[in-house]
């Protein structure tokens, strides 16, 4: 029986995305998740004897700001060699050739196939063989898995490959490829990256995304991890999500009634962030707040949400003991119609406002100026949390909604309403 691990996207020290400074925030531990990570995947393979390590592409998130990240790297790599574990490693879009200026001896344990051309190592003792290539630049648009050599006969064979299987949503489509042809290829597994969640797509043959090592962002929800694949006599017997991750991302709706004010609010969201941390293990998490609410108390909402931010962070500071940090505050409330003054100036722009609505041709005006603007963000962030697409004329039509909502509340304060 022989194991190995198939991990993909470490992105090692890699910024985390969205999270702004405030006192109690736990920064340190957030801030060092990516190389725990990678430390949980080495202890992982010790652990457990596995025979290799595969990493399918970006184990950096691109050039190194210092020589630390290198050299970290290369001290864990050693303790893989102390415990005779070979490494093979890809590069991907962020960390590839013409991406990465400086670099460091690693350990003779660790194998970087070639940008070039197609490469292929073997371990004679363990009848595997493991074919790719790396990514010369940033963006590869040719199939890189079209030119993999053929199946080693008589071996276990395995395809490393970063990619953008049919064109995986959120995900830009580097070396592109179909999954009928992977299937094709006469491969016993493809171990995958490039796509931060795990998916297996195929199993005969085993085809699989294994995720990224570390949730960077509030679209990378949930657990991640690698995969620990299991064979014995060249058939593959399990093929395991394992846990690698030390901090999370999480969202959570929290109701705010009529009548009820910031302290009853703060006090439901700490009890929420309980709720996740002991789901998640007690791992540090980094939350996004949806606050819904009736029509009553939607204006006050829009109106001071730095406000209702700051008592919900004090509340989760407070319980969570330095372990959760508040990531965002929105409010997310149904439309309502904007409260009038009977007479006046300020009445009249106010039934204005209520009545102000784009025709069809602005809207669509609209909605391709805000697309214009989205395809300017990393692709990851381009997309809901659900991997949809949230620039739609629905989405605008929404946030125009909540625009006039609260222009209506302030003018309706500024003019003695309470």
């Amino acid at each position: 029986m022989l194991t190995f691990i198939h991990a993909a996207d470490l992105h090692l020290d890699s910024p985390l995305i969205g999270l702004p400074r405030y006192e109690g925030a736990p920064v340190e531990r957030m801030r060092g998740s990516t190389r725990r990570a990678l430390e949980n995947l080495v202890d992982l393979a010790l652990t457990e004897h596995v025979a290799f390590v595969l990493v399918a592409g970006d184990l950096y998130d691109g050039d190194w700001r210092d020589c630390n990240t290198g050299l970290f790297f290369a001290a864990q790599m050693t303790r893989l060699r102390e415990g005779g574990i070979p490494v093979f490693i890809i590069s991907g879009n962020h960390d590839a050739a013409s991406q990465i200026t400086r670099s460091l001896r690693l350990p003779e344990n660790v194998t970087v196939l070639s940008a070039d051309s197609p490469d292929t190592a073997r371990l004679d003792d363990f009848g595997i063989a493991v074919h790719g290539q790396s990514f010369r630049t940033r963006a590869v648009a040719d199939d890189l898995s079209a030119v993999y050599p053929e199946p080693v006969s008589g071996m276990f064979n395995i395809g490393l490959l970063h990619t953008s299987v049919d064109g995986r949503p959120g995900h830009d489509p580097y070396a592109p490829c179909s999954l009928d042809k992977l299937r094709a290829k006469g491969y016993d597994y493809w171990a995958l990256g490039h796509v931060h969640a795990r998916e297996v797509l195929c199993d005969d043959p085993w085809i699989v995304f294994s995720g990224n090592t570390q949730g960077r962002h509030i679209r990378e929800l949930g657990e991640k991890g690698c995969t620990l694949v299991t064979l014995e006599n060249g058939v593959v017997l399990t093929v395991e999500p394992r846990e690698l991750d030390v901090a999370r991302w999480a969202v959570c709706e929290v109701g705010v009634p009529d009548a009820n004010g910031e302290e009853d609010v703060a006090t439901c969201a700490a009890a929420a962030v309980q709720r996740e941390l002991i789901k998640h293990d007690g791992r540090p998490l980094a939350v996004r707040f949806r606050l819904s609410s009736t029509p009553a108390t939607r204006g006050e909402l829009l109106a001071d949400e730095e406000r209702w931010l700051n008592e919900i962070r004090a509340a989760v500071t407070d319980m969570a003991g330095g372990i959760a940090w508040v990531e965002k505050v929105v409010v997310q409330t149904p439309p309502s119609s904007i409260s009038a003054v009977d007479e006046g100036a300020t009445g009249e722009l106010l039934a204005a406002i209520h009545e102000a609505d784009l025709s069809e041709e602005d809207l669509q005006q609209l909605v391709r100026e805000v697309r214009d603007f989205v395809a300017k963000l990393p692709p990851e962030l381009r997309t809901s949390e659900d991997g949809q697409e949230f620039v739609t004329e629905t989405a605008v039509r929404a946030m125009l909604g909540e625009a006039k909502a609260l222009l209506g509340t302030r003018l309706f304060r500024q003019d003695g309403g309470q």
